[in-house]
């Protein structure tokens, strides 16, 4: 979900934040419990919040019209539009009939909205720690990031945020994943992607559908990208699509080089911080020199490597630890899904429920289960 590079919109928020869990509570609020949210909805600023972000979600829902219908609608829809609409249904088919994945019914309905962008997501991070600041919901309980219908009043508590003192990231979200509560739609702000972009979002939602790790978030969307760019890898090759196949190996190309560039810079970062534990002025400097470097090498070393990203991007995209804290949640040890898919024999349906037995199996540490699974492999 970071803005400096386009295919970094189609990346979610699930169910698990407060903005969708403000749907689940409206459909499942009943008689004296009902009347208590409905006071705290009225009392209360985050109750206003949680009454707006479900509404935002009842308008989605209700302006569904089923895909299907419209991709036979050669009368209204555009050729281009039926074109897209057809290629989602084909890579939820796909999902479900060739890598094994539960797409239920998602995906098979379409919201148009009156808008580029679905929500803002809000993120903040102390500036001299790796700690992100939290936000607390009902039901939910604490979460890390907060997302926004309305842009105004995510730019207001951004700026009230950077005021304490807090790096703050402000991203654009255009898909989402009720993890399988709700028939997710597919909505405008998703069909605007490119093919590629498209057929990746599909298989990376039905992943979360398919499994998601309780209270392992970073696991859960990092996973979820590996299914989705390699998903989009296979699905276009059985569609016989060789240029498509080529731009889906490069967009993971370019997730593998900033997996493994943000990975040390928070491994520097975290040395530098734990080197001045009692003084808050010399982390704050170390942390401007860590920056500094990593500014360098992405202009000398990693920009150099990526494809399709625009000119100038690695003199613009931010450097803080918001920003590096949001990326990793999607980009934290892509390698080792890689490691296990050529475990697998490059057999993306088999390293699929390879990844997922592991995590089940350990349910705490699922990167661990994972590392000890490819060195047993190996061994």
């Amino acid at each position: 979900m970071t803005a400096p590079h386009a295919r970094d919109h189609r990346r979610t928020t699930d169910l698990r934040t407060p903005l969708r869990r403000a749907a689940r509570l409206a459909r499942r609020a009943a008689g004296a419990f009902a009347t208590g949210v409905l006071l705290f909805l009225a009392l209360t600023p985050t109750g206003c919040y949680l009454s707006r972000a479900g509404w935002e979600e009842a308008k989605i829902l209700r302006a569904r019209q089923p895909i299907a219908r419209l991709v036979a609608d050669s009368a209204r829809v555009r050729p281009a539009v039926r074109a897209k609409l057809a290629l989602v249904l084909d890579a939820r088919r796909f999902a479900a009939d060739s890598i094994g994945l539960r797409v239920e019914d998602s995906f098979t309905q379409y919201t148009q909205l009156e808008r580029d962008t679905l929500v803002l997501v809000l993120s903040g991070a102390h500036r001299d720690r790796l700690a992100m600041h939290t936000w607390w919901f009902p039901v939910v309980g604490r979460v890390p990031y907060k997302g926004y219908f309305d842009y105004g009043a995510a730019r207001a508590a951004a700026r009230r945020l950077r005021d304490r003192g807090f790096d703050v990231a402000l991203r654009p979200a255009a898909a989402f994943s009720t993890l399988g509560w709700f028939n997710d739609p597919l909505l405008s702000t998703t069909l605007a992607l490119d093919s590629i972009g498209l057929a990746n979002t599909v298989i990376h939602e039905v992943t979360h559908s398919t499994f998601y790790a309780p209270g392992q978030a970073v696991f859960n969307e990092s996973f979820a990208n590996f299914v989705g760019a390699r998903g989009a890898e296979w699905f276009f090759r059985a569609r016989g699509q060789p240029a498509a196949v080529e731009a889906a190996r490069a967009d993971w190309r370019n997730d593998l080089a900033l997996s493994a560039f943000w990975t040390g810079v928070y491994d520097e970062l975290d040395s530098a911080f734990k080197a001045n534990p009692d003084d808050r002025a010399a982390r704050l400097r170390a942390r401007e020199a860590v920056y500094a470097r990593a500014r360098q090498r992405l202009r000398a070393e990693v920009a150099p490597r990526l494809t399709n990203y625009p000119p100038g991007w690695a003199d613009r995209v931010a450097l803080d630890n918001a920003s590096l804290l949001s990326r990793r949640v999607y980009l934290t040890d892509l390698w080792l899904f890689d490691a296990v898919y050529e475990r697998e024999g490059r057999d993306l349906k088999r390293t699929i429920a390879r990844v997922i037995a592991l995590a089940k199996a350990r349910p705490r540490e699922p990167y661990a289960a994972l590392r000890d699974w490819v060195g047993a492999t190996v061994d």
